[in-house]
């Protein structure tokens, strides 16, 4: 292992998305940015690692995501673990799922390692759902972040109330955020819809957004709409896509206006050419108020915890397609966009103070405690070893007989290995994106 006091930080990045991974990777850079204990201003060494699995990140996924470290390579959870065991890293960054990040922290307790690494995790976006579900998967973590202070507080209060250390949780923010701040240019009118991958699910819902994007289109010929997709048709991201908006466009009665496109591309890219956003609950909404693009949360659907939108009660962004039309643009609360971190003030450039110092400050001690989730064998005996199978570990955290796998393959056999899999792989999304939706309908009738 790297003396913490001759070389530079080494962090390792573990993500199971494209959303993930670019959250997990500038995370990384934001966190070990500080003076390393013994070579103060020495940046940090990053190596990532994609968890294997449905949402494996395809390579036009990260190129478009845009966010590289100094390697990158795709693991089974006990490959991952078999590499932290090996390489000698002081700082991992756990940009999963919940339950993956509970089967890692276990898996690392496990280790029993002379010197553990410091354990980081967060949430790539909004937290709308599962939130105590998803918090306590997280618990035992060494830093919990928060992306504002309205999450910092609700964080602490569940892990409080089932009696669970809740020093963990470091408010920080999204760190994705930047861009130059918006300028209305004259001649220059871009409506964009940033699309979810589940939100909404039914495919009437997603088909009425469709129309009414496309109906907004025509009534204003003069105006460049957009649709910014999150993948193409057999990708996956964080979240399962059964209905995928390229599809339901060739099926739009009428088809799509000639001033309306579907694009695709890095975010940031989309919002330097946007006047207006609009979305049901997207991400991407706080990147647009963090820039101060004019940005509207539709309600048509309504104000529904399912929908997420009603993360935006107070926000004055609350609004439907009808008022979209007329002309309306809402204006943010001030308030609201301060307790989301996203208030374009200045402050944002020392959102990851506390987050950076915390670090700095657990790779200065001695000696770490041990990993302390809240779920244990004695918490949550009915619910924990399934979490930890599913990562074939044992409910102790050691891989189950089979789980390790030999030394990767090398020449024909890992082509071949690799070929088998990218097809089983576009077997399964073809699965979920074309079987399953005529299956669903059959059993509608």
């Amino acid at each position: 292992m790297p003396s913490r006091t001759s070389q530079a930080p080494r962090v390792a990045v573990l993500a199971d998305s494209d959303t993930r991974w670019k959250w997990g990777a500038l995370t990384a850079r934001r966190i070990a940015a500080a003076d390393h204990p013994g070579r103060p201003g020495r940046p940090a060494e990053t190596a990532g690692f994609l968890l294997r699995g449905r949402a494996t990140p395809t390579a036009r996924q990260l190129a478009e995501v845009g966010v590289g470290t100094d390697s990158v390579r795709e693991v089974t959870g006990a490959q991952f673990l078999r590499a932290i065991r090996d390489e000698g890293y002081d700082v991992v960054v756990l940009a999963l799922v919940g339950g993956a990040v509970q089967a890692m922290l276990h898996g690392i307790a496990a280790l029993r390692l002379p010197r553990r690494p410091v354990l980081v995790t967060g949430y790539v976006g909004v937290v709308y759902e599962k939130l105590a579900d998803g918090l306590l998967l997280r618990h035992g973590a060494d830093v919990v972040l928060a992306n504002s202070r309205h999450d910092a507080d609700r964080f602490r209060a569940v892990y409080e109330g089932v009696g669970a250390d809740a020093s963990a949780v470091t408010e920080a923010a999204l760190p994705f955020l930047g861009g130059a701040p918006y300028e209305r240019r004259e001649g220059r009118d871009t409506v964009v819809f940033a699309v979810q991958p589940s939100v909404p699910e039914s495919r009437a819902d997603r088909m009425y957004l469709l129309g009414r994007l496309a109906g907004h289109a025509r009534l204003h010929p003069s105006r460049e709409v957009l649709l910014k997709l999150r993948s193409r048709p057999g990708e996956h991201t964080t979240h399962l896509e059964e209905l995928p908006y390229q599809r339901l466009a060739e099926r739009l009665p009428g088809g799509l206006p000639p001033n309306l496109s579907l694009v695709y591309g890095h975010m940031g890219e989309v919002l330097d050419r946007t006047d207006l956003l609009v979305t049901v609950s997207s991400t991407a909404a706080l990147e647009a108020l963090h820039r101060r693009v004019p940005t509207a949360i539709l309600t048509d659907l309504g104000v529904r915890e399912a929908l997420g939108n009603h993360h935006f009660l107070g926000s004055g962004l609350l609004t439907s397609w009808d008022r979209l039309d007329a002309g309306h643009r809402p204006e943010p609360d001030e308030e609201w966009l301060a307790r989301q971190g996203v208030a374009a003030d200045g402050t944002y450039e020392k959102a990851f103070d506390a987050a950076r110092e915390r670090v700095a400050g657990l790779l200065r001690q001695p000696e770490l405690p041990p990993v302390a989730p809240y779920y244990t064998p004695a918490t949550a005996p009915g619910y924990l070893p399934g979490i930890l199978a599913r990562h074939r570990l044992a409910a102790d955290g050691g891989p189950l007989p089979g789980a390790a796998p030999a030394d990767e393959p090398t020449g024909l056999h890992r082509v071949l290995r690799d070929a088998v899999r990218g097809v089983a792989r576009g077997a399964y999304r073809h699965g979920v994106q074309r079987v399953a939706p005529v299956i669903r309908r059959m059993g509608e009738l």
